[in-house]
């Protein structure tokens, strides 16, 4: 087999190669991204036709996991394969549950999620790379053992953070869409969205990293009205032709209906892929039914003060004015005279921001063209106002409270759903972690010595014999000859009973707590050489060098770890300071102009002009002010990224 990018085979040099070889089939993975229509367009995908043209008896192969019926065509009209056959597997993965919730608090909302997935690998989804260093840290300081993923990283660091990520237990990348093609890991129990995706398709094709080993894994989507606002922004304030524009938001809307629905989530995702199914028992809208409510008098108030505004308003000022704020921004505008201020006192801001969300997916507010985060009546809207439709939304559901439980019980209870019972837990840990430390020794993935459902099995069945072990599904008899005896003496010292199962005490790490229970059943000498020697959570390295206190200025030491490469929020945990003081040292010397605004912030040049549009949108006299910029970024971006941005222009 030989594995090759389009950008390589396309060139003169290859393709002369290749006249020389003896090639029996073209295989063309990740064929979508041949499609215009599709969320991974690459045009160098388009001219893999010239495959067909210079080799014409030689057999073509296309295949994607995620393709509609529009992009399906366009594959086999662009690869030049209108006379091949289709062949099409379900899209049903049976064993993912699907969540979506509002974004409110979503720092909170994904430690909430993470909580029952102790220990396990999985995949956080960032829109820009500053969410991904943010989050990544933050979750390795909460405890996690978290890597960010980005096309900004050096090429080692990204390949050394995909390693650990592929051979490592327990590692969570964090990480923006650029992660994720080709990988294969079959346990990644969970991916969670913080942003939304660009389509059902690219949603689909993320989401579907989990799982692979068909065991019970989730997902969790968070989003909330700036992302549907921003999306929205990105297509129109693109560069592609009006055609592609109307498609990328007819793809949007169609991901927006889905996030919206009160039917099984699964029904739905799989009628966008041309399926039928029952409602599938596992996703959010099955496990507790939405209510929907006839919103039409809320839906008329909210269109009623955009217009008496002046269509000129985020959705926190809109807010605002309806529940009667009397904060000197809505004085000053004179909206405290207005007829819609005060009107909707009796529904909560949060609700009031659902509400908004919902009526800008249904098309009734659409974002201006121009990008300042201000609210337009769409042409639904007028229909509305005059009382001619009604309003029916979704209402939102109180997040049930979860029972709490130990890492120990959770797992337990989470590897038993839609599995065989596994009678002790612990012992599925132990097995784990002589898993991991077999593969560090070879240099594998753990996956390549046992999949987790083959642990799991063990860790039931607790075979005490090499027949009884050579029984269990996928162990065979290579498998049994290379690890069986090794395995077996930890079952064995399970089974036989000679051993308590007690729980262990406390330890910084589930790595090191099951090493110690391994200890008990092999000799501490044999487990030492399976131990995790990866970076343990909150574990400092006591061999790292003394920092001598410096001359510098404490500014400068800031300025200078920007300048190596560092976000304010690995510059505040490497100094032990608070990340508004990082961006305090920061915006000084992007006002003397010794760092960028997008050195110092690591936000994207797409978030430069978003925070310009907002800037210009300001008056004059407010544009100094670091409050009314964040108020009318509706809070999407934190004060020390603004404070920097008002310091590259001059203020």
């Amino acid at each position: 087999l030989l594995y090759v990018a389009p950008e390589r085979l396309l060139t003169p040099r290859f393709l002369e190669l290749l006249t020389y070889a003896p090639v029996s089939l073209f295989a063309i993975d990740e064929a979508h991204c041949v499609s215009q229509w599709g969320h991974d367009f690459r045009p160098e995908y388009t001219a893999l036709s010239v495959l067909h043209q210079r080799f014409p008896g030689i057999p073509r192969l296309a295949l994607t996991a995620t393709a509609d019926d529009l992009t399906r065509r366009e594959i086999r009209e662009k690869l030049g394969l209108e006379s091949s056959r289709t062949f099409l597997s379900s899209f049903d993965r049976p064993n993912i549950h699907y969540a979506i919730q509002e974004k409110n608090t979503p720092k909170k909302q994904l430690l909430e999620f993470l909580r029952d997935f102790d220990g396990e690998a999985g995949i956080v989804y960032c829109l820009s790379r500053a969410s991904v260093e943010e989050h990544a840290m933050w979750l390795s300081k909460e405890g996690f053992k978290a890597l960010p993923y980005h096309a900004g990283l050096g090429i080692a660091e990204k390949n050394n953070n995909q390693e650990r990520f592929l051979r490592e237990d327990g590692v969570i990348v964090v990480a923006t869409v650029a992660f994720g093609m080709g990988i294969d890991k079959p346990d990644v129990r969970f991916v969670a969205h913080l942003d939304l995706p660009s389509s059902l398709e690219a949603y689909y094709q993320e989401t579907g990293r989990a799982g692979r080993d068909g065991l019970p894994s989730s997902t969790l989507l968070l989003y909330g009205t700036q992302d549907v606002l921003r999306r929205r922004q990105m297509i129109q304030g693109g560069g592609s032709p009006d055609a592609i524009k109307r498609v990328e938001i007819q793809k949007l809307e169609a991901l927006l209906g889905y996030a919206q629905t009160s039917s099984c989530r699964r029904q739905v995702l799989l009628s966008y892929f041309g399926e039928t199914s029952v409602p599938c028992g596992n996703c959010d809208t099955c496990d507790v039914p939405p209510e929907n409510w006839n919103a039409t008098k809320a839906a008329q108030m909210f269109l009623s003060n955009v217009k008496r505004t002046g269509e000129r308003f985020g959705v926190g000022h809109l807010i605002g004015v309806l529940l009667g704020k009397d904060d000197p921004r809505t004085i000053g505008l004179r909206h405290h005279q207005l007829s819609t201020y005060g009107v909707g006192k009796e529904i909560p801001e949060l609700e009031w921001r659902g509400i908004a969300r919902q009526l800008i997916t249904l098309g009734l507010l659409v974002p201006d063209g121009e990008g300042h985060g201000s609210l337009l009546l769409g042409p639904r809207a007028w229909p509305v106002l005059k009382g001619e439709e009604e309003v029916w939304l979704r209402k939102e559901q109180p997040k049930a409270k979860k029972e709490k439980l130990s890492p120990r019980e959770r797992a337990g209870k989470r590897v038993a759903a839609g599995s065989p019972e596994i009678k002790n837990p612990q012992v599925f840990e132990v097995l784990r972690t002589l898993r991991l430390g077999l593969a560090k020794a070879q240099g594998v993935p753990p996956y390549v010595i046992f999949h987790d459902s083959v642990l799991r099995q063990m860790a039931s069945e607790l075979p005490g014999t090499l027949a009884a072990l050579g029984r269990i599904s996928g162990v065979g008899k290579v498998k049994l000859e290379h690890y069986g005896n090794k395995f077996l003496e930890v079952l064995q010292g399970f089974s036989s009973g000679e051993k308590e199962m007690v729980e262990p005490k406390p330890a910084p790490t589930r790595e090191r707590a099951n090493s110690h229970l391994l200890e008990s059943f092999m000799g501490a000498s044999s487990s030492a050489a399976v131990r995790n020697d990866g970076l343990r959570r909150g574990a400092s390295n006591s061999s790292a060098p003394v920092r001598t206190k410096s001359e510098k200025s404490t500014g400068r030491i800031s300025l200078e770890l920007a300048q190596g490469g560092l976000s304010p929020a690995q510059i505040a945990a490497e100094r032990g300071l608070g990340v508004d003081t990082i961006f305090n040292h920061l915006a000084e010397f992007v006002a003397d102009g010794e760092l960028t605004f997008e050195e110092a912030t690591h936000h994207d040049p797409e978030d430069a002009k978003v925070l310009e549009r907002a800037f210009k949108s300001l008056p004059v006299e407010a544009r100094s002010r670091l409050k009314p910029l964040y108020d009318a970024l509706e809070g999407a971006y934190s004060y020390g990224a603004i404070r920097c941005y008002l310091a590259s222009r001059g203020f």
